[in-house]
């Protein structure tokens, strides 16, 4: 059975297994592709990951602060 992935967006607030050297775990997303951009939720430094490695180091708490004001996203089907 495939396992499913949370939907992360841009400007989600997204906390990973392994910390900054800041000391902070949390991740803003500024954008989504093959790879992710991330921001610190700490320092403010700014790092490019491919989807796999973010997908794989994600925390199962996932995404803290979801950025869920677009009215796409909120269509119900």
């Amino acid at each position: 059975m495939e396992e499913k992935k949370a939907e992360i967006r841009v400007g989600d607030i997204i906390r990973l297994k392994k910390a900054h050297p800041c000391g902070s775990r949390e991740w803003q997303v500024l954008r989504i592709g093959q790879d992710f951009r991330l921001k610190c939720a700490g320092c403010g430094h700014q790092i490019m990951l491919k989807r796999r490695e973010v997908e794989k180091n994600m925390r199962t708490s996932g995404i803290l602060l979801a950025n869920r004001e677009n009215k796409e996203y909120n269509k119900t089907p």
